[in-house]
C-alpha cells in the first residue's frame, strides 16, 4: 500500500466521521423537539457505512488480491420506533389526553456514539500525520 493509498482510506473515514459527528449533533440538538415541519415529533437519524473502493483505476489493478478500501455513507436513516409518551397537560403539543410525544432519543447513546466517532476521527488525524512523518523521513534518508 502507498502513502496515497493511506490518505485516500484515511480522508474518506474523515468525511463519514464528520457526517456521522454532525448527525449525532442534530440528534442532540432536537432531543426536545415535538413537532417538525413534517409534523410529528423529531426521529432520531442513524448513519451507516459501507465500504468503498479508493478509486476505479485501483480497483482494476487490485482486482485479484485483497485491496484495501475506504469507507463512505451509504445512508442516514430515520428511527422507527414510536415516541416516547411523556403526561404534560400544559404542553403547546400536548394530545387530547395531557400525552406529548417526545423524540425517542438517548442523551446517554448519543453521547457515547459522539465519543466513538470523536476517537474515530482522531485515529484518522493521527494516521495521515504518521504516514506523512514516514513519507518526510524516507525523503531525508534518500538525501
Amino acid at each position: 500500500m502507498d502513502i496515497f493509498n493511506t490518505f485516500q482510506i484515511s480522508s474518506s473515514a474523515l468525511k463519514a466521521n464528520t457526517i456521522r459527528l454532525n448527525t449525532i449533533s442534530s440528534n442532540l440538538a432536537n432531543v426536545e423537539t415535538t413537532s417538525t415541519p413534517e409534523g410529528g415529533a423529531y426521529r432520531k437519524k442513524s448513519v451507516y457505512f459501507e465500504s468503498q473502493p479508493l478509486s476505479f483505476q485501483k480497483q482494476l489493478e487490485n482486482n485479484m488480491k485483497n485491496s484495501a478500501q475506504g469507507v463512505a455513507v451509504t445512508k442516514i436513516l430515520e428511527d422507527d420506533t414510536p415516541p416516547r409518551k411523556v403526561y404534560d397537560p400544559t404542553h403547546p403539543d400536548a394530545q387530547d389526553d395531557g400525552y406529548v410525544e417526545m423524540p425517542n432519543i438517548s442523551v446517554l447513546e448519543e453521547m457515547v456514539d459522539m465519543m466513538s466517532a470523536t476517537r474515530a476521527y482522531q485515529a484518522n488525524v493521527t494516521t495521515i500525520k504518521s504516514a506523512k512523518r514516514m513519507a518526510l523521513k524516507a525523503l531525508e534518508i534518500g538525501r
